[in-house]
């Protein structure tokens, strides 16, 4: 920086003087907007990463990043570490703005100590998430670090004590999204496991709790770090990965779509965007979307595409339990939460996984204060000794007691079958929807009309000349008297069956009339959900 003195010669600013120390701040901001160097940001190039700064960029609205302690540096000793001590100490936290809403931001910059947390790394982290609890807005941690940071010891350890209490402090209060963009292992994937939604990239991001080494040492099993832990095995395997996407510009573009549709905080609802698709729009395509036959298959995501606005949705864990379908999407510009079965993927039958998907789906609807609709085409629980012994009942349990705990708006729409203990727990009014709605294809009942006349007939069958001719006869009374579309609705348990072509008009009438919705909750702690 220059001065102008008496003489009109240009000179530079006396060292002392506010001049001098402006200059000097404009210098260190800069090298640390560079960060460590030139060699270190081709190296994070090379690996297929953008830097910090450069995600930042993606993520946050042009010109709107406050960064906060940008020249906090480590105060410790031993290991070489007194003579390495660079400012920010390989994490950027502040805040900034997405499509003109406040958010609050950590982002590891793994050119520095390898994004590793120690003590003054933590202090910055702990300090942006005590700031956004406070002020009730979203989090978003950019995550590429390599854990504790070995040379500070249990310092490191601590600090992710720290913000695995303050997550959980967090949840439910505020949006919380983890985007792994880089390593995470040991204990510190716990830290985005805690978190509301979890996205990850291909090839570049991996998640395990013991690398591939210690993995290898002790079963002898030889395991890659992506075979091990990477976004396709979370993605279809572990369902700890809700998004995945080919690249980092992609994945951040979707973490400002899903803030879109979300409340900056518990105390508020999300967003209203209305657009020109009508709320009174005929959904005619679903006459041919949907068979009557209920054997059939078909896709459920074309039915929601159908009444949803402008047939835009945003799917969660799409690879993970695919025989539910859980989404975000907007109806008459509000937001809702859309639960379905999806009878593409094992016929839509729910088990351990669907329960476990749904269930966290659900809760987290309801503490953000989004309605909730679900789409009923389920046959029951799968059936197996395999589900049995792997606890689907107490896995089932977590989705039934997330639909009764819930307080939010809740419509259900039975598509077609809802048999036996699924079509209880996928939202029926004897567990507190507020509405129900079914299609004249429904068939509500404890089993399907084959496998009932098989035991309440079973005598009659088998004594029968004819048993064919027999069981049909009596699988078409069964069905005639027990499972026709009104047998609900004649009983309160459906309020009313209607066109499906009405289902988008119906459903937002619905959803506009529950807006008002108050719940009275019991005093207690917390309930005890099953693990």
């Amino acid at each position: 920086m220059t001065l102008l003195d008496d003489r009109n010669a240009v000179t530079e600013a006396p060292p002392d003087s506010m001049e001098g120390r402006l200059a000097e701040l404009d210098r260190m901001r800069r090298r640390l907007a560079e960060g460590p160097g030139a060699g270190a940001t081709e190296a994070q190039h090379a690996r297929g990463k953008l830097t910090v700064r450069e995600r930042l960029d993606i993520l946050l609205d042009p010109g709107s990043f406050t960064e906060i302690e940008g020249f906090r540096r480590h105060r410790a000793t031993g290991f070489g570490m007194e003579r390495r001590r660079p400012h920010g100490d390989g994490v950027v936290t502040g805040w900034g703005t997405i499509d003109g809403r406040r958010v609050f931001v950590y982002a590891h910059d793994f050119r520095v100590f390898g994004g590793s947390l120690g003590e003054a790394h933590a202090q910055k982290i702990h300090k942006v998430m005590d700031l956004a609890y406070a002020a009730r807005a979203p989090l978003i941690s950019l995550n590429d670090g390599a854990g504790a940071r070995i040379q500070e010891g249990v310092t490191g350890l601590a600090g992710y004590g720290g913000i695995f209490q303050r997550t959980v402090r967090a949840s439910g209060v505020i949006p919380q999204i983890s985007v792994m963009l880089g390593p995470c292992a040991g204990g510190a994937s716990y830290a985005p496991a805690l978190t509301d939604v979890v996205f990850m990239v291909r090839d570049t991001s991996q998640m395990f709790i013991t690398g591939p080494d210690v993995v290898e040492a002790v079963t002898g099993e030889r395991i890659s770090q992506e075979g091990l832990g990477g976004a396709d095995v979370h993605a279809t395997r572990s369902g700890v990965a809700t998004f995945v996407h080919e690249d980092e510009a992609s994945c951040l573009e979707d973490v400002r779509y899903l803030v879109s549709l979300l409340p900056a905080s518990n105390l508020e609802t999300p967003p209203v965007e209305f657009t020109a698709d009508s709320a009174d729009r005929r959904c005619e395509a679903l006459i041919d979307i949907v068979p009557a036959d209920p054997g059939r298959p078909y896709d459920m995501r074309e039915v929601i595409a159908e009444v949803v606005d402008d047939g835009e949705f945003l799917e969660f864990s799409e690879r993970w339990a695919a025989n539910v379908i859980c989404a975000l999407a907007r109806l008459d510009g509000h937001v809702v939460g859309v639960i379905a079965n999806q009878p593409l993927s094992m016929a839509g039958v729910l088990d351990i996984h669907a329960s476990e998907k749904a269930a966290r789906f659900v809760q987290m609807c309801d503490a953000f204060n989004i309605p909730l609709v679900t789409f009923v085409d389920v046959p029951g629980f799968l059936p197996g000794t395999d589900q049995e012994h792997g606890g689907v009942i107490r896995h089932g349990a977590k989705l039934l007691h997330a639909y009764c705990a819930a307080t939010v708006p809740r419509v259900q729409v039975i598509v077609r079958k809802a048999y036996g203990g699924a079509y209880i727990v996928m939202d029926s009014r004897s567990i507190g929807a507020d509405l129900s709605f079914a299609w004249p294809t429904n068939e509500i009942a404890v089993m399907g009309a084959d496998a009932a006349a098989n035991v309440i007939f079973r005598k009659e069958i088998a004594a029968s000349a004819d048993p064919e001719t027999t069981r049909a006869k009596l699988v078409g009374e069964y069905r005639a008297e027990l499972m026709h579309p009104y047998y609900a609705v004649e009983r309160g348990l459906v309020d009313d069956v209607i066109d499906p072509r009405d289902t988008r008009k119906v459903l937002a009438g619905a959803l506009a009339t529950l807006r008002g919705k108050q719940a009275v909750l019991p005093h207690r702690k917390h309930a005890n959900p099953p693990a």
